[in-house]
Protein backbone atom coordinates (compact mmCIF):
# COMPACT_ATOMS: atom_id res chain seq x y z
CA UNK A 1 0.00 0.00 0.00
CA UNK A 2 0.90 3.78 -0.57
CA UNK A 3 1.35 6.87 1.91
CA UNK A 4 -0.04 8.38 -1.18
CA UNK A 5 -3.86 9.48 -0.84
CA UNK A 6 -6.63 7.17 -2.17
CA UNK A 7 -6.73 6.92 -5.82
CA UNK A 8 -10.81 6.58 -5.70
CA UNK A 9 -12.36 7.43 -2.45
CA UNK A 10 -16.41 7.84 -2.05
CA UNK A 11 -18.17 9.30 0.69
CA UNK A 12 -21.75 8.22 1.52
CA UNK A 13 -22.08 7.62 -2.11
CA UNK A 14 -25.70 7.24 -3.20
CA UNK A 15 -27.75 6.51 -6.28
CA UNK A 16 -31.49 6.33 -6.28
CA UNK A 17 -34.01 5.57 -8.85
CA UNK A 18 -37.69 6.12 -7.50
CA UNK A 19 -38.01 4.12 -3.99
CA UNK A 20 -35.00 1.98 -5.10
CA UNK A 21 -31.58 2.18 -3.92
CA UNK A 22 -28.97 0.88 -6.30
CA UNK A 23 -26.17 2.47 -4.90
CA UNK A 24 -26.35 2.85 -0.44
CA UNK A 25 -23.92 5.04 1.09
CA UNK A 26 -21.16 3.37 -0.32
CA UNK A 27 -17.89 4.53 1.41
CA UNK A 28 -14.79 3.32 -0.48
CA UNK A 29 -10.86 3.96 -0.42
CA UNK A 30 -9.15 2.21 -3.09
CA UNK A 31 -4.97 3.03 -2.47
CA UNK A 32 -1.99 3.55 -5.42
CA UNK A 33 -0.99 0.42 -6.65
CA UNK A 34 -3.73 -2.14 -5.98
CA UNK A 35 -6.13 -4.40 -7.66
CA UNK A 36 -9.33 -4.15 -6.49
CA UNK A 37 -12.19 -6.09 -7.15
CA UNK A 38 -16.17 -5.26 -6.95
CA UNK A 39 -17.59 -8.90 -6.71
CA UNK A 40 -21.19 -9.60 -6.88
CA UNK A 41 -24.35 -10.68 -9.28
CA UNK A 42 -26.02 -8.79 -11.57
CA UNK A 43 -28.13 -6.10 -10.11
CA UNK A 44 -25.80 -5.78 -6.92
CA UNK A 45 -24.66 -1.99 -7.89
CA UNK A 46 -21.27 -2.68 -9.68
CA UNK A 47 -22.08 -1.28 -13.02
CA UNK A 48 -23.99 1.82 -11.52
CA UNK A 49 -21.34 2.42 -9.06
CA UNK A 50 -18.49 2.72 -11.88
CA UNK A 51 -20.80 5.29 -13.58
CA UNK A 52 -20.97 7.12 -10.80
CA UNK A 53 -17.02 7.36 -10.02
CA UNK A 54 -16.71 8.10 -13.85
CA UNK A 55 -19.58 10.80 -14.30
CA UNK A 56 -21.65 8.58 -16.57
CA UNK A 57 -24.03 8.93 -13.74
CA UNK A 58 -25.10 11.61 -10.81
CA UNK A 59 -25.57 10.49 -7.78
CA UNK A 60 -27.88 11.37 -5.75
CA UNK A 61 -26.18 12.33 -2.68
CA UNK A 62 -22.54 11.61 -1.65
CA UNK A 63 -19.15 12.33 -2.99
CA UNK A 64 -16.71 10.99 -5.30
CA UNK A 65 -12.96 11.74 -5.51
CA UNK A 66 -10.75 10.46 -8.13
CA UNK A 67 -7.23 11.47 -7.88
CA UNK A 68 -8.52 14.11 -5.04
CA UNK A 69 -10.56 15.16 -7.67
CA UNK A 70 -14.21 15.70 -8.36
CA UNK A 71 -14.99 13.80 -11.60
CA UNK A 72 -17.85 16.13 -11.92
CA UNK A 73 -15.51 19.73 -11.51
CA UNK A 74 -12.40 18.55 -13.69
CA UNK A 75 -13.61 15.16 -16.37
CA UNK A 76 -10.68 15.94 -18.49
CA UNK A 77 -8.18 15.69 -16.11
CA UNK A 78 -9.82 12.71 -14.58
CA UNK A 79 -10.32 11.19 -17.92
CA UNK A 80 -7.07 11.17 -19.75
CA UNK A 81 -5.50 9.45 -16.88
CA UNK A 82 -8.20 6.47 -16.74
CA UNK A 83 -8.73 3.50 -19.11
CA UNK A 84 -12.14 2.43 -18.98
CA UNK A 85 -14.08 -0.75 -20.15
CA UNK A 86 -17.39 -0.10 -19.54
CA UNK A 87 -20.14 -2.98 -19.25
CA UNK A 88 -21.71 -1.28 -22.51
CA UNK A 89 -20.00 -0.30 -25.31
CA UNK A 90 -20.71 0.90 -28.85
CA UNK A 91 -18.45 0.30 -31.76
CA UNK A 92 -17.71 1.59 -35.37
CA UNK A 93 -18.86 -1.08 -37.50
CA UNK A 94 -17.27 0.38 -40.52
CA UNK A 95 -14.32 0.99 -38.91
CA UNK A 96 -11.14 -1.33 -38.21
CA UNK A 97 -9.58 -2.27 -34.82
CA UNK A 98 -6.73 -0.35 -35.58
CA UNK A 99 -8.81 2.78 -36.35
CA UNK A 100 -10.42 2.24 -33.20
CA UNK A 101 -6.96 2.18 -31.53
CA UNK A 102 -6.28 5.20 -33.49
CA UNK A 103 -9.09 7.29 -32.61
CA UNK A 104 -8.35 6.71 -28.90
CA UNK A 105 -4.35 7.48 -29.22
CA UNK A 106 -5.54 10.51 -31.10
CA UNK A 107 -8.30 11.40 -28.38
CA UNK A 108 -5.65 10.88 -25.46
CA UNK A 109 -2.67 12.76 -27.43
CA UNK A 110 -0.59 9.44 -27.54
CA UNK A 111 1.46 7.85 -30.28
CA UNK A 112 0.84 4.48 -29.27
CA UNK A 113 1.27 1.45 -31.90
CA UNK A 114 -1.94 0.09 -32.40
CA UNK A 115 -0.28 -3.47 -33.85
CA UNK A 116 1.25 -3.51 -30.42
CA UNK A 117 -1.49 -3.08 -28.24
CA UNK A 118 -3.75 -5.33 -30.08
CA UNK A 119 -1.92 -8.00 -30.12
CA UNK A 120 -1.99 -7.79 -26.24
CA UNK A 121 -5.13 -8.17 -26.30
CA UNK A 122 -5.29 -11.40 -29.11
CA UNK A 123 -6.48 -8.93 -32.27
CA UNK A 124 -3.16 -8.88 -34.27
CA UNK A 125 -4.60 -11.05 -36.77
CA UNK A 126 -7.82 -9.03 -37.07
CA UNK A 127 -6.48 -5.63 -37.42
CA UNK A 128 -7.85 -4.47 -40.33
CA UNK A 129 -11.25 -6.07 -40.38
CA UNK A 130 -14.30 -3.99 -40.26
CA UNK A 131 -15.42 -4.61 -36.68
CA UNK A 132 -18.99 -5.34 -37.98
CA UNK A 133 -17.53 -9.12 -38.46
CA UNK A 134 -16.41 -9.23 -34.71
CA UNK A 135 -17.55 -11.79 -32.17
CA UNK A 136 -18.72 -10.83 -28.79
CA UNK A 137 -15.43 -11.98 -27.39
CA UNK A 138 -13.35 -10.05 -30.22
CA UNK A 139 -15.47 -6.46 -29.14
CA UNK A 140 -14.89 -7.33 -25.69
CA UNK A 141 -10.59 -7.54 -26.64
CA UNK A 142 -11.32 -4.36 -28.63
CA UNK A 143 -13.08 -2.33 -25.78
CA UNK A 144 -9.60 -3.62 -23.60
CA UNK A 145 -7.22 -2.67 -26.25
CA UNK A 146 -8.62 0.52 -26.41
CA UNK A 147 -8.85 1.02 -22.26
CA UNK A 148 -4.93 0.50 -22.70
CA UNK A 149 -4.36 3.30 -24.65
CA UNK A 150 -1.61 5.95 -23.22
CA UNK A 151 -0.74 3.51 -20.50
CA UNK A 152 -3.34 5.25 -18.03
CA UNK A 153 -2.38 5.46 -14.21
CA UNK A 154 -5.89 3.82 -13.26
CA UNK A 155 -8.05 1.22 -15.49
CA UNK A 156 -11.57 0.80 -14.77
CA UNK A 157 -12.82 -2.42 -16.02
CA UNK A 158 -16.55 -3.29 -15.99
CA UNK A 159 -16.86 -6.88 -16.20
CA UNK A 160 -13.85 -7.39 -18.08
CA UNK A 161 -14.72 -11.32 -18.84
CA UNK A 162 -17.87 -11.21 -20.88
CA UNK A 163 -17.95 -13.31 -24.07
CA UNK A 164 -14.60 -14.67 -23.62
CA UNK A 165 -13.57 -17.62 -23.74
CA UNK A 166 -10.98 -19.95 -21.34
CA UNK A 167 -8.27 -18.38 -23.15
CA UNK A 168 -9.06 -14.68 -23.15
CA UNK A 169 -10.11 -14.70 -19.51
CA UNK A 170 -6.56 -16.02 -18.47
CA UNK A 171 -5.29 -13.26 -21.62
CA UNK A 172 -7.40 -10.39 -18.97
CA UNK A 173 -5.76 -11.75 -15.78
CA UNK A 174 -2.28 -11.78 -17.49
CA UNK A 175 -3.23 -8.21 -18.85
CA UNK A 176 -4.18 -6.82 -14.94
CA UNK A 177 -0.69 -7.64 -14.12
CA UNK A 178 1.13 -6.58 -16.20
CA UNK A 179 -0.51 -2.98 -15.87
CA UNK A 180 -0.50 -3.30 -12.05
CA UNK A 181 3.04 -4.21 -12.41
CA UNK A 182 3.65 -1.40 -14.82
CA UNK A 183 2.41 1.11 -11.80
CA UNK A 184 -1.07 1.38 -12.78
CA UNK A 185 -4.11 0.82 -9.98
CA UNK A 186 -6.62 -1.46 -11.30
CA UNK A 187 -10.52 -1.62 -10.03
CA UNK A 188 -12.98 -3.98 -11.93
CA UNK A 189 -16.33 -5.68 -11.13
CA UNK A 190 -17.38 -8.76 -11.83
CA UNK A 191 -19.91 -11.49 -11.06
CA UNK A 192 -17.61 -14.02 -12.25
CA UNK A 193 -16.22 -14.81 -8.35
CA UNK A 194 -13.66 -17.61 -9.12
CA UNK A 195 -12.17 -14.87 -11.13
CA UNK A 196 -11.81 -11.65 -8.52
CA UNK A 197 -10.33 -14.22 -6.24
CA UNK A 198 -7.55 -15.17 -8.77
CA UNK A 199 -6.56 -11.38 -9.03
CA UNK A 200 -7.61 -9.13 -6.87
CA UNK A 201 -5.13 -7.65 -3.98
CA UNK A 202 -8.55 -6.71 -2.17
CA UNK A 203 -12.47 -7.22 -2.59
CA UNK A 204 -15.70 -5.63 -2.17
CA UNK A 205 -18.61 -7.59 -1.55
CA UNK A 206 -21.87 -5.56 -3.31
CA UNK A 207 -24.87 -6.74 -2.07
CA UNK A 208 -28.57 -4.84 -2.75
CA UNK A 209 -26.25 -1.53 -3.79
CA UNK A 210 -24.60 -1.88 -0.14
CA UNK A 211 -20.69 -3.16 0.44
CA UNK A 212 -21.30 -5.66 3.20
CA UNK A 213 -17.71 -6.90 3.30
CA UNK A 214 -14.23 -5.76 2.44
CA UNK A 215 -10.56 -7.15 2.59
CA UNK A 216 -8.23 -9.64 0.82
CA UNK A 217 -9.85 -13.64 0.20
CA UNK A 218 -8.06 -14.76 3.60
CA UNK A 219 -9.54 -11.70 5.67
CA UNK A 220 -13.19 -12.31 3.66
CA UNK A 221 -12.69 -15.89 4.98
CA UNK A 222 -12.07 -14.98 8.48
CA UNK A 223 -15.79 -12.10 7.97
CA UNK A 224 -17.38 -15.79 7.06
CA UNK A 225 -16.30 -18.03 9.38
CA UNK A 226 -15.22 -20.43 6.75
CA UNK A 227 -11.80 -22.41 6.64
CA UNK A 228 -8.83 -21.38 3.97
CA UNK A 229 -10.28 -24.15 1.99
CA UNK A 230 -13.72 -22.57 1.07
CA UNK A 231 -14.11 -21.01 -2.57
CA UNK A 232 -14.80 -17.43 -2.75
CA UNK A 233 -18.45 -18.66 -4.19
CA UNK A 234 -19.31 -20.16 -0.76
CA UNK A 235 -18.47 -16.93 1.18
CA UNK A 236 -20.49 -14.74 -0.73
CA UNK A 237 -23.06 -17.38 -0.17
CA UNK A 238 -22.06 -17.06 3.71
CA UNK A 239 -22.42 -13.29 3.85
CA UNK A 240 -25.29 -12.39 1.46
CA UNK A 241 -27.52 -15.55 3.11
CA UNK A 242 -28.72 -15.77 -0.32
CA UNK A 243 -26.84 -17.82 -3.30
CA UNK A 244 -26.51 -15.69 -6.41
CA UNK A 245 -26.43 -16.03 -10.34
CA UNK A 246 -22.69 -16.30 -10.60
CA UNK A 247 -20.15 -17.87 -13.09
CA UNK A 248 -17.47 -19.73 -12.79
CA UNK A 249 -13.92 -19.75 -12.60
CA UNK A 250 -13.11 -20.49 -16.45
CA UNK A 251 -9.06 -20.83 -15.32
Amino acid sequence: MSDEAPIIETNALTKEYGDIRAVDELDLSIESGEVYGFLGPNGAGKSTTIGLLLDYLRPTSGTVRIFGMDPREKPIEVHTRIGILPDRFGLYEDRSARQHVEFVAETKRVADDPESVLERVGLADAIDADTAEFSKGMEQRLALAMALVGEPELLVLDEPFTGLDPHGVRRVREIVHEENNRGATVSFSSHVLGQVELVCDRIGILHEGRLIAEGSVDELRDAAGVGDDVVIEDVFVELTGARAEIGGESR
